[in-house]
């Protein structure tokens, strides 16, 4: 029997552990896509206990108290911050074989240097010694993204920002991490939302630009991604929840917008037909930039009405989504392609039945640049073993695994980096079993640039960040 989560923790063979301890263990990490604020890292912040670095914002961690019948007053509610510790503390027992498990044992040993097993009768222990670690320099959130070798990262940022925080850190000479935001312009996407009007009045007021029509949305979008570029922005990110792709001409668009501009209803083939527009807009700021746009497919949110009125949206009640999109994504890919306008595009998909239509379909695409179009890596509900071996499989059955971007935390905690530890193993394990079996010839040299570049040179390189 081995001893649970030791050093080759995940790792099956003896090829598997030479790469990951040699190769992919010391390697830096990028990650480009997470909920991290720039006000928080711009301001180091401190944590005062557990509880608010580790379950406040978890919708992972919510999901499973309430799954083991905890009552919401200790999961999002007004309960007490010790209690809420303890909660979690006799839920995670109860854990086996959920990613939560290994990710919260990770945490505990990489940042708390603790070994012991978190439960009801090691809870106090753990909350006294975490919580005395807490209030040392060694936790601010700075200090923890460089603990965890991380040289950028990506936030994710309304249009509307200011980017005070970002400018911030990058003039901070003492901070050598590069914290870049990413634009995600979900206002101006959701024609269909009561907000949509307001939100397009501040971007009027942020740009000087009467918003009378399409073409002046587009130029007030413009704007703002001329202005996250000089800040940094490398990268933009699209929810679609929903089909995305039916062509309309410009007066239709027209008018759809001041359609949602007077906060009227209006039809699914009407939404559908703006956001075609929008997209391939954006599509083309985004070429002319150098940008990476991301495409985050598939969620059904906002599932219990009950606890929407209640708790509020985005606690843990959202899901996986089963519509058909395998021509919407054909003809976006296609339509901004024909004219030149096709960005560097990453396309995550939530649902795993899609897993190989889109690795399929990514390769349809690509052109001189090494993995322009990526299969990327498994989103939330497959941010698991499975979900991850899987994605990388597909993605080596139909393209190319080499070229792949690797891991990201897509998460709102400091302490998620050992994400990334957890992906790297488990890649080891996957790429050391074909070699162990004859599948892959034992070529270290290419062996360590493989799994180097996944880890991270092939993201770098992707978006090209000047040092």
């Amino acid at each position: 029997m081995k001893a649970f989560m030791d050093d080759n923790f995940l790792l099956e063979n003896d090829t598997a552990k030479l790469l990951y301890h040699d190769y992919a263990k010391e390697m830096p990490i990028f990650d480009y896509h997470c909920h991290l604020t720039a006000k928080d890292i711009a301001e180091n912040k401190s944590f005062s206990n557990l509880t608010e670095i580790w379950l406040s914002d978890d919708h992972y961690k919510w999901r499973a108290l309430r799954s083991n019948g905890v009552p919401e007053k200790w999961i999002t509610g007004s309960g007490d911050e010790r209690e809420k510790f303890q909660k979690w503390a006799e839920t995670v027992p109860y854990t086996i074989g959920n990613p939560l498990y290994h990710w919260t044992h990770l945490e505990l040993q990489r940042y708390f240097d603790m070994p012991k097993l978190l439960s009801g009768q090691t809870a106090d222990e753990i909350w006294e010694h975490c919580n005395r670690l807490l209030q040392t320099d060694a936790f601010t959130a700075r200090e923890l993204i460089k603990r965890s070798n991380v040289k950028g990262l990506c936030t994710t940022d309304d249009p509307l920002d200011d980017l005070t925080y970002h400018k911030e850190i990058k003039e901070d000479l003492s901070f050598d991490v590069h914290v870049l935001p990413t634009f995600r312009p979900d206002g101006a996407i959701a024609v269909e939302s009561r907000d949509f009007s307001d939100w397009i009045a501040k971007l009027e007021d942020l740009t000087g630009i009467q918003m009378n029509n399409f073409t002046d949305l587009v130029r007030g979008l413009h704007v703002r991604v001329d202005y996250f570029h000089e800040v940094g922005c490398r990268l933009s990110d699209h929810g679609l929840d929903s089909n995305f792709y039916s062509e309309a001409d410009e007066e239709e668009v027209n008018s759809i917008f001041l359609k949602g501009l007077s906060n009227e209803v209006l039809s699914k083939g009407e939404i559908i037909k703006y956001k075609t527009a929008i997209l391939k807009a954006l599509g083309k700021l985004y070429k002319d930039q150098g940008w990476a746009m991301q495409l985050h497919i598939g969620a059904l949110r906002s599932n219990n009405t009950k606890k929407l009125e209640t708790v509020g949206p985005n606690t843990g009640f959202d899901s996986i989504a089963d519509f058909i999109y395998a021509e919407d994504l054909s003809n976006l890919l296609n339509s901004l392609d024909y004219v030149d306008t096709l960005p560097k595009t990453i396309i995550y998909n939530l649902n795993p039945r899609d897993n190989y239509m889109v690795a399929a379909m990514i390769g349809n695409f690509q052109d001189e640049i090494p993995g322009k179009i990526q299969f990327g890596s498994a989103w939330w509900f497959g941010d698991q073993r499975d979900g991850m071996e899987e994605q990388l499989k597909v993605l080596a059955n139909c393209g190319l695994l080499s070229k792949f971007v690797g891991m990201l935390t897509d998460s709102r905690s400091f302490l998620s980096y050992t994400r990334h530890e957890y992906f790297r193993r488990i890649l080891c394990n996957m790429i050391g079993r074909w070699v162990e079996n004859g599948e892959y010839p034992a070529d270290f040299e290419t062996l360590e640039k493989i799994v180097k570049d996944i880890c991270y040179f092939n993201i770098d390189k992707y978006l090209d960040i000047e040092s």
